[in-house]
């Protein structure tokens, strides 16, 4: 009974001392954060040639968060999907993804591919299903 008469008095205190982990990520820099999870601070888009295209994430969290590569490589893969539906083509194919935490911050450099249809390969994605389920887990896309 006492834990749940505190909980009243707590939570105002507490959603205004997360709401304070808000990072700021400068003028013109498009930030989506979640209070419980990483701070995304944006894509770089670059066609390469044809359908092969490098996309630039950046991602705030702790350098020694263990998730945070999977998260990167999560967010390049978000941007992808957008990509290639914004551009008219259904599918792409992941060619490579790096990751490092570079300046305060974990970057991904990923090159995929889009296509309109299935292209060959192990590593290919749906991208109106990927799109949807980054949406449904808070990940921006494009």
């Amino acid at each position: 009974m006492l834990v749940n008469a505190l909980i009243p008095t707590m939570l105002p205190a507490t959603v205004l001392g997360l709401s304070a982990c808000t990072p700021d990520c400068g003028e013109g820099i498009e930030c989506v954060s979640d209070v419980t999870g990483p701070a995304y601070l944006g894509v770089e888009t670059q066609l390469l040639e044809g359908d092969l295209v490098n996309f630039h994430v950046a991602m705030e969290a702790k350098p020694d968060d263990e998730a945070a590569p999977e998260q990167v490589t999560r967010y390049a893969e978000c941007a992808a999907a957008q990509y290639a539906l914004i551009r008219g083509f259904g599918f792409a194919r992941h060619l490579r993804t790096s990751v490092d935490y570079v300046d305060n911050a974990w970057r991904g450099d990923a090159v995929y591919t889009i296509s309109s249809a299935l292209p060959r390969g192990l590593k290919t994605i749906d991208a109106e299903v990927i799109v949807s389920d980054c949406k449904e887990n808070g990940i921006p896309t494009v």
